[in-house]
């Protein structure tokens, strides 16, 4: 399996699974440029809403490339901090939502471990167009298990670390998400832990993808529902400004 990513390989993603905002967005500029021939705009409201359009079009292609293609998140150096040895007696799990490009870049770093895949995508609930497009693409990991949030089929306390990169905001409810992580919980070991990595609801994604920040939830709403599901303790990590690492035990 080849591990290095195609140049902006991010950015294309984000054009792809997306394009239907795009389309909107373009569609909004020729409606906008057309209307200055019939209205009489106010020549810097006409810029301001223009520049506004634009703005929400590419910023978040930009970031998009500065976190995927160039932060070297998919190196996944980040992941030495977290001190995971790779060992025969180290069993990792890592859930997804349809779309994983992560799970031979684990075994890759970790290859002694044993590793299970989980996908909790689920057409009824997780309906965004994204993870749609996203699904019909994404890489399968031999013997990948389509599991339902509010079970995994593994033995209690049996896991030593479950991956959750970028995944788990795909479940909007709060409630589902405290009964997805109880199972999490459920299966780690007692010194076991959940590492998510997740864009925040903050300001620094606000500036980056504008109202499309409000697809990510914040760290108090993750650190609740973490608490909720029966973890003690976190840390964060801030891997460049717009995307944190969190182990949560």
């Amino acid at each position: 399996m080849e591990l290095k990513r195609k140049p902006f390989q991010g950015v294309l993603n984000i054009l792809s699974f997306n394009r239907h905002f795009y389309v909107i967005g373009l569609i909004a500029l020729i409606l906008i440029f057309t209307s200055k021939l019939i209205i009489n705009w106010n020549t810097i409201l006409f810029y301001i809403v223009i520049t506004a359009v634009i703005y929400g079009l590419v910023m978040p292609l930009i970031i998009s490339a500065f976190v995927y293609d160039f932060s070297g998140y998919y190196d996944f150096k980040w992941l030495e901090k977290l001190d995971i040895p790779s060992s025969k007696n180290n069993h990792i799990v890592n859930i997804n939502a349809g779309f994983d490009e992560t799970s031979y870049i684990l075994k890759h770093k970790l290859p002694n471990s044993t590793l299970e895949v989980f996908d909790f995508y689920n057409p009824e609930r997780h309906t965004e167009a994204a993870i749609i497009r996203a699904r019909k693409v994404s890489l399968l990991y031999p013997n990948t298990k389509q599991i339902d949030t509010n079970k995994i089929p593994l033995k209690d306390k049996s896991v030593d670390v479950v991956f959750l990169l970028s995944a788990a905001h795909e479940i909007r409810s709060n409630t589902e998400k405290i009964q997805f992580l109880k199972e999490c919980k459920r299966i780690c070991k007692t010194k076991g832990k959940v590492i998510l990595v997740e864009h925040l609801r903050d300001v620094q994604n606000f500036f980056a993808f504008s109202v499309g920040f409000t697809h990510f939830f914040s760290k108090k709403t993750w650190t609740k529902v973490f608490k909720e599901a029966g973890f003690n303790s976190f840390t964060e990590d801030k891997f460049t400004p717009f995307m944190s690492v969190f182990k949560f035990y």
